[in-house]
């Protein structure tokens, strides 16, 4: 009986199994340990090395390679899964750092798709990039903590200036949201960061209604050490 129950659960275990979105190999989780060997490899020594200055940024991982790829996949191959492993990678990273033994009181609002690409997408990849980074930090969230309420370009193959004015009055603060933050601070959690041109307007429209952003979690960039943004 139990050699019949071995064999009935192996044939189940095969049909349950996923194939990994990045290399279609075998998976148990959301990707095949290959691939998740390889993002791991994309983390920054000291992703806390921009923490400084009136926005601190904390940074996961370079953009490139695997962690590229990943982002890619995950945001136009429709594959939302994705953000589970990437959340909880920068949520292990973060505890592991020595900034998040200074943290009080924090809530993690993701910075927010307008509701046009949002629906287009399917779903807005920093707010379930947050909810994996929530699950393993404890923070709590607020996923509609801010609105996008002007439809703005990409912000890919624009210069400096023409990112500040793209994203001139995009955002505003969720009415509902302002009276459950009263001591607190926020951390803006985004999946990419360039220039820092969203966050800072992000954390400008916060900063006008008295609300206070500790600094930015990023999954991405192109460089561990960073220029900070001024609101």
């Amino acid at each position: 009986m139990g050699a019949l129950t071995d064999i009935f659960n192996n044939v189940l275990s095969l049909f349950l199994q996923t194939n990994c979105p990045l290399c279609q190999r075998p998976a148990k989780t959301e990707l095949c340990q290959y691939c998740q060997k390889q993002l791991e490899s994309c983390k920054f020594t000291n992703p806390g090395a921009s923490w400084q200055g009136d926005l601190p940024v904390f940074i996961w991982g370079m953009y490139g390679g695997q962690l590229k790829r990943t982002i890619a996949v995950m945001k136009y191959e429709n594959h939302p899964e994705l953000a589970r492993s990437l959340g909880y990678l920068t949520g292990k990273a973060w505890l592991n750092s020595p900034i998040s033994k200074y943290q009080n009181k924090l809530t993690v609002v993701p910075i927010p798709l307008h509701p046009n690409k949002q629906k287009q997408r399917g779903f807005n990849q920093a707010e379930l990039l947050a909810k994996s980074f929530c699950e393993i930090t404890g923070l709590p969230l607020i996923s509609q903590g801010l609105q996008r309420i002007r439809e703005t370009d990409a912000q890919f193959g624009l210069n400096a200036i023409e990112r500040d004015k793209n994203l001139s009055e995009a955002f505003a603060i969720n009415p509902a949201f302002k009276n459950r933050l009263i001591n607190g601070s926020v951390l803006l959690l985004d999946d990419i960061y360039t220039t820092g041109a969203t966050v800072r307007y992000a954390a400008k429209v916060l900063h006008q209604q008295g609300i206070k952003v500790y600094g930015i979690i990023a999954i991405a960039s192109s460089k561990q050490t960073i220029t900070k943004p001024k609101i």
